[in-house]
């Protein structure tokens, strides 16, 4: 069930020498192809890097925790619905939709995951030659635990429901 996925799902930080199988990697790829966009617009963008000089670019930009696959999730701002009210345009939404749903794809195909935003795009943006217009917005790690990869406190320690929801009003 999808409540059981969603608690299983942490930031896996401890990857296996495993390689991801292309038939998963499709599947985590599907997942990001259908996952909802504002008017379906789809103005997400998946760079995928896997090859063992792909991930040492990667890793020269930011730390991959030795996962032995990495996607770069990107926006184009120029494809993102914009609400009518107020201008509002959030490209950086509809990347982490398609972002989320990847990553409860790949944790129900038994890989881990790690969602990194610590990383400058510029040097990403130079290392996978991505065009202007476009923004690097995430990078998500993926592959095999190691066997001693465990959730951290961090993932697991939630507030009270009660503390999270307000009927109604404020």
């Amino acid at each position: 069930d999808f409540l059981a996925l969603a608690k299983r799902r942490y930031a896996c930080r401890q990857y296996s020498d495993r390689k991801v199988e292309p038939e998963k990697l499709q599947q985590i790829l599907e997942a990001g192809r259908v996952a909802p966009t504002g008017a379906n617009r789809q103005p997400q963008r998946l760079v995928v890097v896997q090859s063992k000089e792909g991930m040492e670019r990667l890793a020269r930009c930011t730390r991959d925790f030795g996962a032995p696959l990495a996607i770069i999730v990107c926006s184009v701002a120029s494809e993102v619905w914009v609400r009518p009210f107020d201008g509002k345009s959030k490209p950086d939404t509809d990347a982490a939709i398609a972002a989320t749903h990847m990553l409860l794809e790949a944790t129900d195909l038994g890989l881990g995951s790690c969602w990194l935003m610590h990383f400058d795009p510029a040097p990403i943006r130079e290392q996978f030659r991505i065009p202007e217009g476009t923004e690097p917005e995430y990078i998500l790690a993926i592959g095999y635990p190691a066997e001693d990869s465990h959730p951290s406190e961090r993932h697991t320690k939630r507030k009270p429901l009660e503390d999270l929801v307000v009927e109604e009003s404020f």
